[in-house]
């Protein structure tokens, strides 16, 4: 079984034991997060929703991102994934979310955020967000999968850290 699936059904379980709703805020992975997580039958009952936010203004819109984030940090930075995160917690039902914004390729790298360079986000509704930037090797679809990898784990780990 691949990797993938191993790690939504572990979220799936986790999620169904804490009575946990997940909501997702996507820019570089296209919505794969919400995809993968989707896949699983029986997701309707932990998964709450998916933002697929691949421009500025839809993060603005969506999520509620400050605009004076881009212009500061740009899209891909700390400070717009925990906005990210936080946004999709507050305009949802879920009570834990992912966010995640990076460079995927094969264009678009700078000398300080190079093609590979990805910020993912999660927050728990009342606690401090996890945030933590990576640099992904590969091609675009490389970087991107290796980035939902990355996003599902940290779920996985936020959900653990809450059964202690």
């Amino acid at each position: 079984m691949e990797k993938i699936t191993l790690l939504v059904e572990g979220l799936a379980k986790l999620a169904l034991d804490q009575q946990v709703r997940i909501a997702t805020a996507e820019s570089c992975t296209g919505g794969w997060i919400a995809q993968e997580i989707t896949a699983l039958a029986g997701s309707s009952e932990w998964f709450e929703c998916g933002f697929v936010t691949y421009s500025n203004e839809a993060k603005q819109q969506m999520l509620g991102v400050s605009e004076s984030l881009f212009i500061s940090d740009g899209a891909v930075s700390e400070s717009v994934v925990v906005a990210m995160a936080k946004g999709a917690v507050q305009k949802s039902r879920a009570q834990l979310s992912v966010a995640i914004s990076g460079v995927a390729g094969p264009g678009g790298g700078t000398d300080l955020k190079p093609v590979g360079t990805v910020w993912i986000a999660w927050y728990f509704d009342g606690c401090e967000v996890e945030a933590g930037r990576y640099q992904f090797a590969g091609d675009r679809q490389s970087v991107r999968k290796q980035a939902v990898v990355g996003a599902l784990k940290g779920l996985v780990k936020q959900l653990n850290k809450n059964t202690v």
